[in-house]
């Protein structure tokens, strides 16, 4: 199998991976901002920082990744994708909250490092739930 053809054959999840870090920066810098120079609380920083990632990550995903272009889901994708983020999002709060606020950790590692959980997670839930393979 040549190199153009796996990426073909792959190219739903390196389109998910090259998004999923799109949408990490989009939740680093907009944590960053929250947290730092507004001094939000690590709380309410990551809960704002969630809320863009994933109206960020719903577009891309909808319309790139998974191309469920229709109209005729987009209630179904959004209120389960929303849903979706939201275990997902409770998952990046704790971590942090445990990582950052218990055992003082760097709070910007620690908020790469959740990011990488809650990807995989949200893969998982977009692909097998959300978008379930419609074009």
């Amino acid at each position: 199998m040549g190199f153009f053809e796996k990426i073909r054959k792959n190219r739903q999840i390196l389109l998910y991976l090259v998004f999923g870090v799109l949408t990490t920066a989009v939740n680093v810098v907009a944590y960053y901002l929250f947290a730092h120079p507004l001094s939000l609380s690590v709380g309410v920083s990551t809960l704002l920082a969630w809320l863009a990632s994933v109206i960020f990550a719903f577009v891309t995903n909808k319309i790139f990744v998974f191309e469920a272009r229709g109209v005729a889901h987009i209630v179904y994708e959004l209120v389960t994708f929303f849903a979706s983020r939201v275990l997902t999002g409770a998952i990046d709060m704790a971590i942090m909250l445990v990582f950052v606020e218990v055992l003082c950790l760097n709070d910007l590692v620690i908020k790469i490092v959740s990011n990488i959980v809650v990807i995989i997670l949200n893969f998982i839930l977009s692909k097998i739930i959300v978008f379930r393979g419609r074009k």
